[in-house]
């Protein structure tokens, strides 16, 4: 049973555990409920298509916290549980299976689930059984169990998750075609040069990048997928198939609720939705950047910590806006990837550094002024963007001054701020 006094956290994933242990920390009295639809402690989701995937990784090493965490902190884990519908006007949460849980604060942690793959020839309702997605630690197992050295795997979608399932496939001997429909990889969020240079790092590690590549049709014999037909005519014959082609946030209850746009829950920079009674964090959330000045909807770990503290801080009674900078990491074939900054409208790509050695920036700038890069192999340089932005403003930069090496680039962003 719950009451009027709990805080209740629907979603436990890294934005609901640190949510519970922050809220806690805050100053958090009454009790906490951490519901959790999946059966598992929670966990890591980035390690999933990595060293999990890869069988370097178990599912203890995933864990976030051990279960004596939320114990010592007095938090309600329950698993198997996921939020259906809100109550705003009584303060409660109704839960699939038709129980009712009273809330003081209510948290919106919800995440999201695998974009469902739409093609000619899929029936929704009956998926093939080498069809996998992976989003979840179930997906991860599923598929791991599928992979066979010498499998043909077809991964459809050039995002971060298509390219690190590639990777960790390539890793386990699967022959691995990546079908990307956009002219080239990571079309939406990296320049030119970025997608070039990952597109190489993949094929030669073996992996068969096909770019402009749409996927007509597929062809489906005893409950499997036997090949997939492409609309330049050719045809791919595989054992197994990856579909990322993007998530879905879990907004039902709160857009049923009023508290959610299309594009995810609504919260202010404290986390806050239309209803002071209610945060939400992560995944499923839209916030208007102040740095960009434009809703962000962001898929990332360090953002979902960052919500998740300021919604904890608010439930306490204490307001800390949330401004960090928006920033990603990705592992492939041994190269460690590292995003700061948003790059969609950027007007002009700078690269510092040769692709060839492995280790170089590719910056990003609007009007000459810096709103992200991504570096390979180059933490000191990604943790200096990331202060630069992170400084309340864009910074103007010289392009000529950021592309040559031998002016720091500490002293090149010093002087646009």
């Amino acid at each position: 049973m719950t009451s009027a006094t709990d805080l209740v956290i629907a979603g436990a994933g890294h934005a609901g555990s640190e949510l519970a242990l922050a809220a806690r920390q805050a100053g958090w009295s009454g009790p906490i409920v951490l519901l959790g639809d999946e059966a598992d402690l929670p966990y890591q989701r980035p390690p999933l298509s990595k060293a999990y995937l890869c069988g370097k990784a178990d599912l203890e090493a995933l864990a976030l916290r051990q279960a004596s965490a939320y114990e010592a902190a007095r938090i309600t884990w329950r698993p198997g549980t996921r939020l259906q519908a809100i109550d705003r006007e009584r303060r409660t949460a109704h839960l699939y299976g038709g129980e009712a849980l009273p809330y003081a604060k209510l948290a919106l942690c919800t995440g999201g689930r695998a974009r469902p793959w739409a093609c000619e020839g899929l029936d929704p309702q009956h998926p093939p059984a080498n069809l996998f997605a992976l989003r979840t630690r179930a997906d991860a197992d599923a598929l791991r169990a599928a992979l066979r050295p010498g499998s043909r795997l077809a991964v459809v979608g050039g995002g971060y998750v298509g390219l690190e399932v590639a990777a960790s496939a390539r890793d386990l001997g699967a022959e691995v075609c990546l079908l990307e429909v956009q002219p080239r990889l990571l079309a939406r969020v990296a320049g030119e040069a970025m997608s070039d240079f990952i597109a190489g790092v993949h094929r030669a590690a073996g992996v068969d990048i096909r770019t402009g590549a749409a996927v007509q049709r597929v062809v489906v014999s005893g409950g499997r997928i036997e090949r997939l037909e492409l609309a330049d005519g050719s045809a791919l014959t595989v054992d197994l198939v990856v579909a990322g082609v993007g998530m879905l946030p879990n907004t039902e209850a709160a857009l049923a609720a009023g508290l959610a746009n299309e594009h995810g829950v609504v919260v202010d920079e404290c986390s806050v939705t239309a209803d002071p009674d209610i945060v939400a964090a992560g995944d499923c959330t839209v916030q208007h950047s102040a740095l960009y000045d434009r809703a962000v909807r962001l898929e990332s770990v360090p953002n979902a910590l960052e919500q998740a503290r300021a919604a904890a801080a608010w439930v306490c009674g204490q307001r800390k806006p949330n401004h960090a900078v928006p920033w990603f990491w990705s592992d492939q074939h041994g190269l460690k990837l590292q995003q700061a900054g948003l790059s969609q409208g950027h007007d002009r790509c700078v690269l510092r550094g040769d692709p060839g050695q492995r280790q170089f920036c590719v910056f990003y700038l609007k009007a000459d002024r810096l709103i992200a890069a991504d570096t390979v192999n180059r933490p000191a340089d990604f943790m200096l963007v990331r202060r630069a932005l992170g400084a309340g403003a864009l910074p103007r930069v010289d392009p000529v001054a950021l592309a040559d090496e031998r002016i720091p680039l500490k002293a090149t962003l010093a002087a646009g701020v």
